[in-house]
C-alpha cells in the first residue's frame, strides 16, 4: 500500500524523470542522483527513518544517505509507483572473513512487480546495484560492465559483485521480512554506536551514469577513488580538501573540517 506521506512528484524531480518509470529506471535514477554518505552520523547527528524526515532531507534538502534512508525512500517511490515491497536486513560480508558475521546492519528490498520477484538495493555506495535483478538465485547480471549474482548459503541468499578480479561477496540475508521497530534498532547501532564504522569513519559515494563510482573514504587511510569494472584510479587528496571535494564532486556544499577533523556544517 502507497504510503500517502509520500510527495512522488517532489522525489521525481529530484531523480529527473517524469511519472510512472519503470522499477529499472526509477533504481537507476535513485543511485546515480542521490550520494551515498554517513556525514550526519560522522558529525554526530542521529539518523531519523521517518518519511517526512527522509523526504525533507533526501529530496528537498539535496542530500544523501546511507542504505536505511535510501531503500526505504525507495521503497516508498515503488509502492506509490503500484510494487509490493518487503525490507530484509541484511548481514555484510565484504571485508570480513568466514565465519565472523557482522550484525544485520544492512538494509535491502525484496519488489513484487506484475508476478515477479525482484532484489532491489539503491543504499550499499561503491559497488551498489544499478538497477534490481530478479530475486532467484542463478544466473549473472551486468550492469555498466559490472557483473552481479545472487547465490545461495545456507538459510541466506548472498548478493556478490564481479570485476576483472573475479565475484567478492557483498552481503547476505534470509527471506523474513522485518518490521519497522528491527529495522529502527538497526539503524540505531549503525548511527550511534561508538565502534560503527559509520560513527568512526567518513564514507561518501556517487555513482555515475556510466557505471563509475566515485568514492571518499577514511576507513583505512584518506583516500578518493574512482573505480569501474576494469579498475580503480586514486586521486590524490588531502583531509584539508574534503570540504571542497564534497562540494565538487559529490554535490554536497556546506561542510568545513572541525577541530577535531571531523566533518561539520559549515
Amino acid at each position: 500500500m502507497a504510503d500517502d506521506a509520500f510527495r512522488l512528484d517532489a522525489y521525481l524531480r529530484r531523480l529527473g524523470l517524469s511519472r510512472q518509470p519503470s522499477p529499472a529506471d526509477l533504481h537507476r535514477a535513485h543511485v546515480t542522483a542521490i550520494p551515498f554518505e554517513n556525514l550526519d552520523p560522522h558529525r554526530g547527528v542521529p539518523v531519523s527513518l521517518d518519511l517526512d524526515a527522509l523526504q525533507g532531507k533526501l529530496v528537498d534538502g539535496g542530500r544523501g544517505g546511507y542504505c536505511f534512508e535510501h531503500n526505504l525512500l525507495l521503497a516508498a517511490a515503488l509502492r506509490a509507483l503500484g510494487a509490493e515491497v518487503e525490507p530484509l536486513l541484511a548481514r555484510v560480508r565484504l571485508g570480513r572473513p568466514d565465519g565472523t558475521p557482522r550484525p544485520r546492519t544492512h538494509l535491502v528490498l525484496r519488489v513484487r512487480v506484475g508476478g515477479e520477484l525482484w532484489l532491489a538495493d539503491a543504499g550499499f555506495g561503491g559497488g551498489t546495484l544499478l538497477e534490481p535483478i530478479a530475486f532467484e538465485p542463478g544466473g549473472v547480471h551486468v550492469q555498466s560492465g559490472w557483473c552481479f549474482r545472487l547465490v545461495r548459503d545456507g538459510a541466506e541468499h548472498v548478493l556478490e559483485i564481479g570485476d576483472a578480479d573475479g565475484f567478492t561477496q557483498l552481503y547476505g540475508f534470509t527471506l523474513e521480512p522485518v518490521p519497522h521497530v528491527d529495522i529502527e534498532v538497526s539503524n540505531w547501532f549503525t548511527c550511534s554506536h561508538p565502534r560503527s564504522p559509520f560513527v568512526t569513519g567518513l564514507n561518501v559515494v556517487c555513482a555515475r551514469s556510466d557505471g563509475t563510482f566515485v568514492e571518499l573514504c577514511d576507513w583505512s587511510g584518506l583516500s578518493l577513488t574512482e573505480r569501474t569494472a576494469e579498475g580503480s584510479v586514486p586521486i590524490p587528496v588531502s583531509r584539508e580538501e574534503i570540504p571542497a571535494v564534497l562540494s565538487a564532486r559529490f554535490g554536497l556544499p556546506g561542510f568545513e573540517l572541525g577541530a577535531d577533523g571531523r566533518v561539520r556544517r559549515a
